[in-house]
């Protein structure tokens, strides 16, 4: 349902019992607007619009068993129906597993998460399942933040195919579980005996010289450092190295990352290239140190760390929870990630770089500041530019609340897979059920670098999830001026947001749990000038951060790497002696 049909059908609650319902539901009786809900899809058995109204009751009225089997069947329903629009031919997906996986492979790639999942989950057969075909069901699920889900089929296909790049999707599943302190720390255990700890040399012996002043040898490895978000954090780094004090290394599969490396880094092609091969390249490099920047994510390369190729190995900046490995030997944090307890759920010993725990360089071509919308719209703009994967039920009622106080504002969500139409209406059902208009979500999917940061102009102030916070789009949001409101979770992981905002001296940012975040959203959004100036300091205070100073955080990352070479000479030392 588009924003304009939505409020047009809104303007008159009592012209069907289908507005009835949804009266009844704004008006705070869930019971009453269940019971219309309910009767409307009795007779109405391929009616997907009344069953996400159902949904919403049923949710405001505490059933959510209930409300998550008439979600599943009005998703079900409203991808039926978008594959018949699209002109699939229904008999095949009916009864023809091959043509399921085809259409759901197309849908997949052009961003159509949830018939995509519809399509690849009947294309899988329990008798012969297929890797890809499982692997993609997962993430398409996954792509809808539909994570608990996505976590069951990784665990399967993990234990079905006993292979480490499909196992390793499990893992960033289970990072939206609540339990996830444990549960993540235990299946990266899990990962790491399985497919690691076979590989990994015992009581090798490193011929690096034991010399603490001289040049050290560091490499990083990343799958590409020119298609994804590192560019704009690792780059700066690497650029600002020291030649006299660090001879730098970086293994790499993307091609076009060559030309962005500075002339003093030397670049190693892994695209094409076994284990074996890149594990042989490094120990030919003699590295001192050996530095991971991508973890268990898709293209990591976490088995070639398993064997073992530098006497120093170090996990930083896309994976900052624990690899599970033991012969991953550090992982670098910031101070306000410090949370007691952290250091036991992990096989790495945690560094503090400080205040920050990586530069951020802002685009070349970001667009200059301008004033709040909020000034010539007359109402708030809000803004979440993440992935599906973050939008969690906690978030969702705390910005859903903040919009059902204030009917005229908006909230923009944006992110690639929010083209989806049913996802679009799934997520307005989400919101709805705690009291927000459908008509005051907008959907925006991908746009390329220059329009993409333009669109931040379009927000007066940015909401960040919890407690699977933003990140690189909290970096753009800042850089280009814009609010990002945040807060202090309570693991390491959900305190990125604060790390994000604080050291751009912004603390009224930061809040203390949900019913501070709301009551901040409102404070902060309700003086439309006192936005306008709080909107005045973001840019300059994201400049005057630890953020950009590169050369000062390059200088303390390479003094870090130095007493970790001390601390390995000294512990091989003893062990020798």
């Amino acid at each position: 349902m588009s924003a304009v049909l939505a409020k047009e059908a809104f303007s008159d609650p009592f012209s069907d019992p289908l507005a009835e319902g949804r009266a009844a539901l704004s008006a705070g009786d869930p019971a009453r607007a269940s019971q219309l809900f309910r009767a409307l899809a009795l007779a109405e058995p391929t009616d997907f619009e009344t069953r996400y109204w159902l949904y919403s009751a049923l949710v405001a009225a505490g059933e959510a068993q209930a409300a998550g089997q008439v979600l599943a069947e009005a998703r079900n329903l409203h991808s039926i129906a978008t594959l018949r629009e699209l002109g699939a031919d229904m008999d095949r997906i009916r009864d023809d597993r091959g043509y399921c996986a085809e259409i759901g492979r197309q849908l997949y790639a052009n961003a159509m998460m949830a018939p995509a999942s519809f399509c690849l989950g009947r294309a899988l057969d329990v008798e012969n399942l297929d890797a890809q075909t499982m692997t993609s069901f997962g993430l398409s699920l996954q792509h809808q933040g539909r994570m608990e889900e996505a976590a069951q089929v990784f665990g399967a296909a993990a234990e079905t195919f006993r292979h480490p790049d499909i196992h390793q999707f499990q893992l960033y599943a289970l990072f939206a579980d609540p339990d996830r302190l444990h549960r993540v720390p235990e299946e990266a255990r899990r990962w790491a005996e399985r497919y690691a700890a076979p590989l990994t040399p015992k009581g090798m012996v490193f011929a690096n010289r034991r010399t603490i002043e001289r040049r050290l040898r560091v490499g990083y490895f990343a799958p590409s450092l020119t298609r994804n978000q590192l560019a704009q954090f690792v780059v700066p780094v690497l650029e600002n190295h020291d030649p006299e004090a660090v001879e730098v290394f970086v293994y790499c599969a993307d091609p076009a990352a060559e030309a962005a490396l500075p002339a003093h880094c030397k670049m190693r092609r892994t695209g094409g290239v076994s284990d074996l091969e890149v594990t042989a390249r490094m120990r030919i490099d003699r590295l001192d140190i050996l530095v991971d920047l991508w973890g268990h994510t898709a293209g990591g390369r976490m088995t070639v760390f398993a064997r073992r190729p530098a006497p120093i190995q170090v996990s930083w900046m896309n994976f900052i929870q624990t690899t599970g490995l033991d012969c991953m030997d550090y992982v670098l944090h910031a101070d306000c990630m410090d949370v007691p307890g952290t250091a036991a759920r992990f096989t790495e010993r945690i560094v503090s770089m400080g205040e920050v725990m990586t530069p951020s360089r802002p685009a070349a071509d970001r667009p200059d500041p301008q004033p709040t919308p909020a000034l010539k719209n007359g109402y708030v703009t809000f803004g979440a530019f993440i992935n599906p994967a973050k939008l969690n039920e906690i978030s969702i009622a705390a910005w859903a609340l903040i919009l059902r106080q204030r009917p005229s504002d908006r909230l923009v969500l944006k992110y690639s897979y929010f083209t989806d139409p049913v996802l679009q209406r799934v997520t307005r059902a989400r919101f709805a059920a705690y009291g927000a208009r459908p008509d005051q979500i907008e959907f925006r999917g991908a746009s390329p670098g220059p329009e993409y940061l333009r669109e931040f102009q379009d927000i007066d102030l940015a909401l960040d999830p919890s407690p699977c916070p933003g990140g690189t789009g909290s970096f753009d949001a800042l850089s280009c001026g814009i609010p990002v409101l945040t807060q202090r979770g309570e693991d390491f992981y959900a305190r990125i947001g604060p790390l994000i905002v604080l050291p751009c001296g912004l603390p009224e940012l930061v809040a203390d749990g949900w019913d501070d975040y709301v009551a901040r959203a409102h404070a902060l959004t309700a003086d439309f000038e006192a936005l306008d100036a709080l909107r005045a300091r973001v840019r300059p205070g994201y400049e005057a951060s630890a953020y950009r100073d590169e050369a000062g955080f390059t200088r303390k990352l390479e003094s870090v790497y130095r007493e970790m070479f001390a601390n390995w000479m000294a512990a091989d030392g003893a062990l020798a002696a």
